[in-house]
């Protein structure tokens, strides 16, 4: 198991808890609380847990590529800081192992034990989703039918199923699998998209997603977001979004959906001055609207780490929940 952490000391205890009889790797990405002090804690105590204690925050896809590295087995669940197992993998790992099979994942719960429905399972995006998300309309009307595909609204989570795209919070794959496709994408740094992508690329080479409703975890959801700032989560998000886009959609879709962010970056600046009364989203839209038109004009995303590498300033890069 390997679990990317950073400032998590009010959930990691009880994620390592959790999950006690199994090998943890744990990779901090520079946390500046008590979080490595737990987990050397926990690992003095004879719980068999590894920590990787980086000096500098190296984003969600490349801790985790390094505490897939130091595991030694040969199936590897990533399971976040503030996700807590509610019952035995040996299902999950049945299904991981089976014929044609390269990744599967449990149900991920609220702390009252519904299913994180829209959370749990996705479909992979299509670029009329992203650009539905992007112009707020997914938000505005959630019950429309791209949103609703989407976000797997319509699934019966009680049945097990063949599925496109389960988050990282709780995903298991073979390490082979992982070798494979030369592991998380760092570029999609710091945060959000990398495993859609990695989810995707599996499901191109032909290897079935298998979701395990039996296999369960709760999961506490955004424990981290206190540590990005409104400014920054904005930026990396629409920049993964864009790289995803550039990477899997044709030129012209990818076009369609930096269109999208252009537009929805105008709305968004309109929306942010009244609610904020703060001049600040201008400059934050700004930048997104800049990259995306660039986007639009040469059909691939141009500037993307140098961006996320401004907006990175004074502040941390790190691996949060998506809702």
């Amino acid at each position: 198991m390997v679990i990317v952490t950073y400032n998590s000391a009010e959930v990691i205890d009880r994620c390592l808890e959790s999950c006690r009889d199994l090998p943890v790797v744990v990779v901090d990405n520079a946390s500046q609380d008590a979080t490595c002090q737990l987990v050397a804690r926990r690992s003095v105590a004879g719980q068999a847990v590894t920590l990787i204690a980086n000096t500098n925050n190296s984003g969600f896809a490349a801790a985790a590529n390094q505490g897939i590295s130091a595991l030694d087995t040969q199936l590897v669940l990533l399971l976040n800081p503030d996700t807590e197992l509610n019952t035995s993998i040996a299902a999950l790992e049945a299904s991981c192992l089976e014929q044609g099979t390269g990744l599967a994942a449990g149900q991920l719960t609220d702390e009252k034990g519904q299913t994180q429905r829209g959370f749990t399972l996705r479909r992979f995006p299509k670029a009329s989703t992203l650009a539905f998300e992007v112009l707020g309309i997914n938000r505005l009307v959630p019950a429309n039918p791209l949103n609703r595909s989407y976000r797997c609204l319509e699934v019966d989570y009680s049945k097990p199923a063949e599925v496109d795209q389960p988050p990282a919070a709780f995903l298991m794959f073979r390490r082979e699998v992982w070798q494979r496709l030369g592991g998380f994408d760092t570029r999609f740094y710091p945060l959000w998209f990398e495993d859609v992508d990695f989810c995707k690329r599996a499901h191109d080479l032909g290897l079935k997603i298998q979701y395990v409703p039996q296999v369960t975890a709760m999961h506490h959801g955004g424990h981290s977001i206190a540590s990005l700032k409104w400014q920054y989560r904005e930026v990396y998000w629409y920049g993964s979004l864009l790289k995803y886009a550039s990477k899997h959609f044709r030129p012209s879709a990818f076009r369609w959906v930096s269109a999208a962010v252009v537009l929805g970056s105008l709305f968004r600046t309109a929306v942010g001055v009244m609610t904020q009364r703060s001049l600040r989203p201008i400059t934050v839209y700004a930048k997104i609207g800049r990259l995306a038109g660039r986007s639009l004009i040469s059909g691939r995303v141009g500037e993307l780490n140098e961006l996320v590498q401004q907006s990175s300033r004074g502040t941390a890069a790190v691996k949060i929940s998506k809702e």
